[in-house]
């Protein structure tokens, strides 16, 4: 009660001013005619208040709250002080990295604003390391994520002297997003956006449109992809849409997607070793499920439920989970992933050792139904909120008429599917196969090797794509085990 009365007297607007002082009276009245014999105050100032609460001291009180708030406001005017002062310290730091001479073997690589060492950029970088090792690769980090990063790879954190060193000196620089705003387009510098997915949803002006699902300025976005010397896309869909919404001055590289190419040249002992690292029994079903983001919904509101969906779907099932969800304090969930029949991977750092682990993928809007098309395995739209979702964030084609395969609304139909194999039905493949001719054109497995003998090699001679018909066929879970037992 005594912390409840404190706290409505020291935040601000809790209290009319001229009610304050008649509210310390009856907080102090109701101290001491519920103090427990015995009582003994915290200690420290937080005791001190106690104390003068109980003696009515309402003058000293206030003159305690009004010196806190005074040592509070210098505090922070210090510390903004300082920032501003290490900001302006960091900023001619790079001014004058930015008069040094461009390294020309050096390459800063980023992916997701820092978080990981993943994506597009990690798969040009083993490349590059493979083709052209005397160029040095340096990642930007953030510090919150250091941890993650692989062993042997060398890394600058972002927002450090060293990054800004980096950033400022490298010929190249490879993002799967926009470096920010005030990273400086060198004269002689390479600015290569591999992007992250093939676009369902608007993208870039095209978001305009759609003012509930973005926030940004595009003025600045315009400016932020004015800097790229070269534009990744792994089909011409892509192609026109990133020269539409980004009508910048970049080449159009339609090399495929780097990080697809391990998955067309995966092996039946690749499948085989992804599956044991996630320690599933040989003859278990996976079903990778892969919902995406919603800027209409605060926080992630489930569309499955995963209990009765393990339930329906038997003992030999496993489903894994990639993405941000909130089922841990579910003690259903919890108990289903101590049996091993729910297993969330959403911390797994290489997102393509998922797709060749799993026999399936349930996906709604997310692009990773483009890039585990590549493997040619059964593929189910769960879009229950279809009508909603293209409203909102507008889309470039519909997913219900033109799918990757197999198509459900409701949970019911996704059961139903799922349980009686209508999902990897001559229909849903003859979907698959149409899916795969549109999106996965250029992606033969040489995608970064393409983009390396371009950008860094400087060769301007085409590596012819294998047609889609003649590259190798990646096994299946059950055909890689085969294979290993006859092995």
């Amino acid at each position: 009660m005594v912390d409840h009365y404190l706290t409505v007297l020291e935040r601000p607007g809790r209290l009319p001013r001229n009610a304050r002082a008649e509210f310390f009276r009856r907080a102090s009245a109701d101290y001491r005619a519920r103090l427990p014999e015995g009582f003994t105050p915290p200690a420290g100032n937080r005791g001190h208040k106690y104390t003068m609460l109980q003696r009515d001291a309402y003058a000293l009180m206030a003159g305690a709250l009004t010196a806190a708030k005074v040592r509070q406001t210098a505090t922070q005017r210090t510390r903004k002080a300082v920032q501003r002062s290490k900001r302006r310290a960091m900023g001619l730091w790079y001014k004058s990295q930015l008069r040094l001479p461009l390294d020309e073997n050096l390459a800063v690589f980023s992916a997701y604003w820092g978080r990981s060492v993943s994506c597009n950029p990690a798969a040009i970088a083993a490349e590059l390391a493979r083709q052209a090792p005397h160029i040095r690769r340096v990642w930007a980090v953030r510090a919150d994520a250091v941890d993650t990063v692989p062993e042997g790879v060398e890394y600058v954190r972002v927002g450090s002297q060293e990054y800004w060193a980096a950033v400022a000196r490298a010929k190249y620089l490879v993002n799967n997003v926009n470096f920010a705003d005030s990273v400086v387009k060198r004269e002689g510098q390479i600015h290569v956006q591999t992007h992250h997915g093939t676009p369902l949803k608007t993208m870039g002006l095209d978001q305009q449109k759609y003012p509930a699902s973005t926030r940004m300025s595009f003025a600045k976005l315009l400016k932020r992809c004015d800097r790229w010397d070269y534009s990744i896309s792994s089909n011409s869909f892509s192609t026109a849409i990133w020269e539409r919404v980004y009508p910048c001055s970049f080449t159009s590289l339609e090399t495929g997607y780097p990080r697809n190419d391990v998955l067309v040249n995966a092996t039946a002992h690749d499948v085989r070793r992804a599956r044991a690292a996630l320690g599933l029994a040989d003859g278990t079903k996976v079903f990778l499920y892969m919902p995406t983001h919603r800027e209409y919904q605060p926080g992630f509101t489930p569309s499955l439920d995963l209990e009765r969906l393990a339930g329906e779907l038997g003992p030999d099932v496993t489903v894994l989970i990639r993405g941000h969800y909130f089922y841990g304090t579910s003690p259903h969930v919890a108990e289903l992933r101590r049996r091993g029949r729910i297993v969330d991977v959403s911390g797994h750092p290489r997102v393509e050792e998922l797709y060749l682990a799993a026999d399936a993928l349930v996906t709604d809007y997310s692009s990773a139904m483009f890039d585990y098309a590549v493997l040619d395995r059964p593929i189910i739209a769960y879009a229950p909120d279809w009508d909603i979702y293209s409203a909102v964030r507008g889309t470039y084609f519909d997913l219900l008429e033109e799918p990757p395969g197999a198509v459900a609304t409701t949970q019911e139909q996704l059961l139903r599917l799922l349980v009686s194999g209508a999902y990897d039905s001559a229909e849903a493949a003859e979907r698959r196969d149409a899916f795969r001719r549109r999106f996965c054109e250029f992606d033969d497995g040489h995608a970064a090797e393409r983009v390396v003998r371009r950008v860094f090699l400087g060769d301007r001679t085409p590596l012819p794509v294998v047609p889609l018909d003649e590259r190798p066929r990646v096994p299946t879970p059950a055909q890689a085990l085969d294979m290993g037992e006859a092995a």
